[in-house]
């Protein structure tokens, strides 16, 4: 026997307990934020909060399960492209590193270095 918690319920629940928000949140709303922020560029887009919002878009019936498997599909070709061309991009940036040999600076000559005497200590006027 599950017993659901009304709107109201829920409410009162969360400003009691301030840190099961967390807990409760809907793993539909953490994939939205995911995405929102991979594309605002201030994290990494993953493919299970794509495939959560697509689960729910099913869920739904704002997608057909076809459409979804071809969305997935191009995500996961596109991510794997991605990947490939940053270890690419990596290795060339290794070779290169590898293939700059610095040249070994010159000795520099050193120069004999002769001091001239001091000059006496410039004796004070006198007043008149």
């Amino acid at each position: 026997m599950a017993t659901e918690l009304g709107g109201m319920q829920v409410t009162s629940l969360l400003e009691a307990l301030p840190g099961i928000a967390s807990v409760l949140r809907n793993p539909v709303a953490d994939a939205f934020v995911g995405l929102i922020r991979a594309g605002a560029r201030l994290g990494e887009f993953k493919i299970a909060d794509a495939e959560e919002i697509l689960r729910y878009a099913v869920r739904r019936t704002l997608m057909t399960q076809d459409e979804t498997d071809r969305v997935l599909a191009e995500v996961k070709e596109a991510s794997e492209k991605r990947a490939e061309k940053a270890a690419e991009r990596e290795r060339g940036r290794a070779a290169k590193k590898a293939a700059v040999v610095p040249k070994p600076k010159p000795k520099a000559k050193v120069k004999a270095v002769v001091k001239k005497p001091a000059k006496p200590a410039a004796k004070p006027k006198k007043k008149k």
